[in-house]
């Protein structure tokens, strides 16, 4: 089966608004989560290829680092757009899955991965992994890639398992908690750094939240 992973990446001086910090930290932030998401990515044995939708220049030079397909999203629409560009390169190529993850996972490791995708009951299914505050989805697998249309906005984990359930009875809703550790907003950031997970990144986390 070959799986490929999708992140749609968004412009790193337009991200993370919520989190009040200066434009620098910000890019300096998701580009160390972006290269951690990737590193994991390119290691993990269940990934056969990682797909990065994106017109930032930083996250397309992580993507050629890695070895990630890069597509090109000059219009920068909306994650569901991205997403589409990836899917339509995906069934192009041939590949049978796809797992969609947002850009600022860092703790994401490859046991994730595995253990999310031990609920995948082939020929069609889907995988959904929720945020921790269930307001929105950090991994959605789909097979085939073209299943169902992905739906990034307000509660999007409801609507991704309600529309998924629309077309295969194999639907799991999946608590990975690395996987459910995004950043939002400076609560979000706060709680990712006091969690016992990669003690490295977390310490260059800190040191960019240092810098004035």
């Amino acid at each position: 089966m070959k799986i490929a992973a999708i992140v749609p990446v968004k412009t790193f001086s337009l991200a993370k608004t919520r989190l009040g910090l200066s434009s620098q930290q910000k890019e300096d932030l998701c580009k160390i989560m972006l290269e951690e998401i990737l590193h994991t990515l390119s290691i993990s044995p269940q990934i056969e290829k990682t797909v990065i939708v994106t017109k930032e220049e930083k996250a397309i030079e992580l993507g050629k680092k890695y070895n990630a397909i890069i597509i090109p999203d000059k219009e920068e629409k909306s994650v569901n757009n991205a997403v589409a560009l990836a899917d339509k390169y995906l069934l192009e190529n041939k590949f049978d899955a796809s797992i969609v993850f947002p850009q600022d996972i860092p703790f994401i490791k490859t046991q994730d991965i595995d253990f999310m995708l031990n609920y995948k009951v082939p020929p069609n299914f889907v995988i959904v992994v929720p945020s921790r505050r269930f307001d929105g989805t950090n991994a959605l697998v789909r097979m085939p890639i073209d299943l169902m249309a992905t739906h990034y906005d307000e509660d999007s984990y409801k609507i991704h398992m309600n529309t998924a359930k629309e077309f295969t009875r194999n639907v799991a809703l999946v608590f990975v908690k690395r996987i459910m550790l995004d950043v939002d907003n400076m609560d979000d950031l706060k709680f990712l750094l006091e969690q016992n997970e990669k003690p490295e990144i977390a310490a260059k986390i800190k040191n960019i939240l240092d810098t004035k």
